[in-house]
């Protein structure tokens, strides 16, 4: 009997492999979008700095205590996609830092239009 192989070909795109660069980070939800993001507190500033394993990365220029770095993701989604921070939501992921956040009142056209990163990459290796 063939066992069934969970690598990809060669020439396979990267949209095609489970949790690769081009799995998307943007869905839509009831009355919005649900983002997948890879939160990295103690940025020296907060920015999107692309897509990393079907997640949009977020660098957040807050430590992860206390709520801090939510509060931070909260706020600078809300004033990039201009809801107020009401309309932000971590539904998934609050104490780590691969979230599901949920944002009322925007699109995903639009989400995906005002975010940066939106063409994916992988992230540059060290």
């Amino acid at each position: 009997m063939r066992h069934r192989s969970t690598t990809h070909e060669p020439g396979e795109p990267a949209s095609a492999r489970p949790g690769g660069a081009g799995a998307d980070w943007l869905a839509a939800a009831p009355d919005g979008v649900a983002i997948l993001v890879a939160a990295a507190p103690r940025a020296s500033r907060t920015e999107v700095a692309g897509v990393v394993e079907g997640r949009l990365r977020i660098r957040l220029a807050a430590p992860p205590v206390s709520g801090a770095a939510n509060e931070e993701l909260v706020r600078f989604l809300a004033r990039t996609l201009g809801v107020p921070k009401s309309a932000v939501t971590v539904t998934a992921g609050a104490a780590g830092r691969r979230k599901t956040v949920v944002v009322r009142g925007v699109v995903p056209a639009a989400a995906r239009g005002l975010l940066p990163g939106q063409l994916a990459f992988e992230a540059p290796r060290r």
